[in-house]
Parts: structure tokens; sequence; C-alpha cells
């Protein structure tokens, strides 16, 4: 049976669609320059996040330094004064920013699909503000999540400065969130993939065109200001041997296994401290009280733990302590997340990483010496493991982990353990992290989702997506929702009701602000499932 020859492409179609590259060419040349400053200014932004929290983390260190030296008495000046930074920090979030709350890059996401708003003056001054004071005191969160959130709030306000179309904003938000991780891990390619693997989900050539500019500027900046070394100094580990496979990849179970624990941990203890939302200079005064007496007796545990994944990387920490620091650093995580302050998660999960994966390694040297020689290479693929499992962004974790302690050497066993450490969350039907957060979030949000003007959206239907095979009636779209071009290879046309949607094709989609929940509808239908990474 002979197939039936391609239709004829007509010279139209291939003028329309070389005007069409060359207009799309034009847009990125016209984002490049804005772009670069909003990687630069992320840039700026973070360096002067980092530099108050290690300020204040030096202070932190004297003044328990010097309330031991007044005796058992000296206690009660740390408990007090971590009670009130933490009550500080709560109270601001709580009072004038509820979005800054935690990481902030589930909001993030939320106004990448058009289903909240952007403060982006108040998430500026109350993030940094916030996070200052919370990190400062001794809560064991992160700056890498405020510092997203707050190169997302410079993408905005550049953007409001330059007066660019709602497209070019979106673009923008999440080229400032990449540069704002890039910045805060010296990982620009990481900061480029965050944005399209976990932020946007979109490979749209503007996205990454942008996302790339801004986070190479931003780290840069970084770099510039603050030196070019990695994050973390670790000495450069030999190619592990394929006998040590194995136990790599049971290094990935148990990271499968703590990740859906920290999870569904941190979520518990979200809700409980949701029972006293209306306290929260009490709650912020509790928890850094707790932070303050355990600060008394290990003051290394505290903050966002930099030092502490230092000492664990270089195999510092001996296998006796090292159960008492995973459960101590996983306790105060959950408080300090739950009381509501501005911090993230992506500190916390790598000292807790590294930590079960010097754990592993050390068993492993112990119970098979001949196989296990490099307990601390384990610790470095412990920390992308533990990310994968818990963020559930695989390739974002492996380049993160390879550019902090460029250690390429690990790659082959930091792919099995990430992909063992996904699979087995996977199979527990566990939520990654940001999308329970962010599914919470707006169940408690009674903010309804805003555009600015209408709507022009261009999006590709992925295979498997619940939109693939579906005729446009059948969509459930709001009347002001119109998909107005389907492109299918080099032909273009003008859809119909019956219209059959197919994988690859590339659809356009204008959508009023009376119809702005339509938005999250269209990002659903077009994507694929989720799939084992």
């Amino acid at each position: 049976m002979s197939t039936p020859a391609a239709e004829p492409i007509s010279e139209r179609d291939i003028r329309r669609e070389v005007a069409d590259l060359a207009r799309r060419h034009e847009r990125r040349r016209h984002l490049l320059p804005r772009a670069l400053l909003v990687g630069a200014v992320s840039g700026l932004v973070a360096v002067l996040f980092r530099l108050t929290i290690d300020f204040l983390d030096e202070r932190r260190t004297a003044f328990f330094a010097f309330c031991h030296r007044l005796g058992p008495w000296g206690a009660l000046l740390p408990i007090v004064a971590c009670a009130a930074g933490s009550a500080v920090a709560v109270w601001a979030v709580r009072r004038l920013a509820p979005e800054t709350s935690g990481s902030g890059i589930p909001h993030v996401k939320a106004v990448l699909h058009r289903l909240r708003g952007l403060r982006w003056r108040r998430v500026l001054a109350v993030k940094f503000l916030s996070g200052a004071a919370g990190i400062g005191s001794g809560l064991t969160l992160g700056r890498e999540g405020p510092t997203v959130q707050m190169g997302a709030a410079v993408g905005q306000g550049v953007s409001r400065w330059l007066r660019v179309t709602p497209r070019e904003r979106q673009t923008l938000i999440a080229a400032g969130a990449g540069a704002g991780l890039a910045a805060a891990f010296n990982a620009p390619l990481a900061g480029v993939i965050f944005v399209l693997e976990e932020l946007r989900r979109d490979f749209a050539p503007g996205t990454l065109t942008a996302g790339f500019v801004a986070s190479v500027t931003g780290d840069v900046v970084t770099r510039y200001l603050l030196g070019q070394l990695p994050v973390f100094h670790v000495a450069r580990a030999l190619v592990p041997p394929l006998s040590n496979l194995p136990v790599f990849a049971a290094l990935g179970l148990a990271a499968g296994l703590a990740g859906v624990g920290f999870n569904r941990t941190l979520l518990a203890s979200l809700r409980t401290f949701d029972r006293f939302r209306e306290r929260p200079l009490a709650v912020g005064a509790v928890v850094g009280a707790a932070v303050g007496l355990t600060g008394w007796f290990a003051p290394s545990v505290l903050g966002g733990g930099g030092r502490l994944v230092q000492q664990t990387l270089t195999g510092q920490v001996s296998l006796a302590v090292l159960p008492l620091l995973l459960l101590l650093r996983f306790t105060l995580t959950m408080g300090s997340y739950g009381s509501g302050a501005a911090g993230g998660i992506f500190a916390p999960l790598l000292v807790i990483g590294a930590q079960l994966g010097l754990l592993v390694g050390l068993v492993g040297e112990r119970l098979l010496p001949a196989v296990v020689a490099q307990p601390t290479a384990f610790a470095v693929v412990g920390m992308g493991a533990l990310f994968a499992a818990i963020v559930r962004a695989p390739l974002t974790g492996i380049v993160l982990i390879l550019e902090m302690t460029e250690n390429y050497s690990l790659m082959l066993p930091l792919l099995l353990a990430c992909f063992v450490a996904y699979l087995f969350a996977d199979l527990l039907r566990d939520e990654p992290i940001y999308e329970a957060l962010l599914e919470r979030d707006l169940r408690r949000s009674q903010e309804k989702p805003e555009l600015e003007g209408t709507l022009l959206l261009d999006l590709v239907v992925q295979p498997g997506a619940a939109f693939a095979g579906r005729r446009l009636d059948e969509l459930g779209l709001p009347k002001r929702a119109l998909v107005v071009s389907v492109q299918r290879g080099l032909r273009s046309e003008v859809p119909t009701h019956d219209t059959v949607l197919k994988a690859g094709d590339v659809i356009t989609v204008v959508v009023s602000p009376e119809a702005a929940a339509a938005v999250a509808m269209l990002k659903d239908g077009v994507e694929s499932p989720p799939a084992p990474f």
C-alpha cells in the first residue's frame, strides 16, 4: 500500500515562515539589553543580601562566644536575642507581605502562570529585611530562595520602568529569578535550567535567551564582587570505580525516602503553625527561643549551614555525631520554615543531603572497605539526590552540584543516585515540594488571577498532553479565551470548532482580562503528563 504524498509547501507559506522567524529574532534582540540589566541588578541584590547574612552570622557567633564567658546565666541572652530577631522576621512577613513567606519560589511560579500578582517594591523590601532578621538570628533557612524571589521582583521592576509588553514582563521576571539563583550559588547554568525546568517549563527561544543572559550577568557581577571560587571547596574526587555504583544506588533510595519524609513533614509543620497565624510575634519568639537554646549547645547548626556543609564535604564530621546533626538540622528546619519567616529550603536540604550522603559513605566504608574508598564523594552526591527527591527537578540538581563543587568526575554517580531518588519518590506518589506549596498557597489565597490587558500566548502541545487529539470545542475554554491560530510545521491556519489538535502543534491563544483563569487551564492542557526522570 503506497504512502500518500505530502502536500507541497507553497511559496507563500515559506515567505510567511521566514517573516515569522525574522520577527522572533528581532524580539529576542530587543529583549537582550533588558535581560542584561535584570541580571546585573539581581546580582547586586544577591551580593548585598549575602554580605548582610554573612555579617550577621559572624556577629551571632561572636555573641554566643561572649555569652559563654558569662557562665550558665549567659544562656538567657542568646535565647532572648534569637527570639526577638525571629519575632520581627515572622511579624514583617505576616503583616506586610504574606507572599514573602518561606522561600517565595511557589509565589514566583504562581506569578509566571498568571495566578498571582507581584508587588515588587514590597517583596524586595520585606524579603530582604525578614530574611536577614530570621537567618541572622539563627533560623535554619537558606538565602537562596529569597534571592530567587527578589530576582523575580527585580525583573518586574525593570519591566515597569522600561514599559515592556506583558509577555516580555513575564520573561524578565523568570530571567530575574534565574539570575538570583545563579548569583546565590555561583552557578549560571543551574540558574538557566531552573527557569526552564521548574519555573516556566517553557523552552521557547525568548525564555532561554533572556534566562541565559540574565543568569550569566548575575553570576559575573557576583564573581567580580565576591571572587570566583566555588561555593564549596572540595578536593577533586577520583572517578569512582563501577563497583561503587550499587552503593550510590542505595544512597538514591535513602535520599528518595528522606525526600518524601522532608516534604510531608514540612507540609505538616505549616499546617500546625497555621493555627497560630494571628499571633506572628508569639510564633516567631517561641521558634527563635528554641533556636537560641539549641545554639547555646551547638552554635554551628544554626543559620543557612554553609560551614556545616563544608565540614561535611571534607569529612570533618564523625560517624558518631552525624545522626544527631541530621536530627537537629531536620527538626530546626521544620520549625523555622513552618514559622513563616522569609527563608528558603535550598540550603537546609543541601546540608541534610550532604550529611545523609556522608553517613551512607561512612557506613559503606565500614561494611565494604574494599569497595567504598571515598566516603566524602557520597556527601557530594547526596546533595543532588535529595534535591531530586524533594524538588523533583533532577537536571537542575545535577548541574547545581557540579557547578558548586567542581567535581565533574562524579557525573555518573550523580545521574544514578538522582534517577533512583526521583523514581522512588515518584513511586511513593509524593508531590514535588514547590508544587505542593503552590497548591497550598492558592487554596488559602483569596486573590484572583489578573491580566494587564489582553494576553497573547504561544503554546506547544506536548506529546501525551490533555489537549492532544481533542477538538477545540472539547477543550472547555472560556468564551474570552480564543485559539486564533494553529501552526503545524510550516503551515499555519485559522482553526474552526472541529479542528483537532496534535502533539507538536503551536497554538496562539488570545486571553482577555476577564478570562484570566484560562491561563492555568491552557498551561495544564498543553504540558506532558509527569514521567519518571
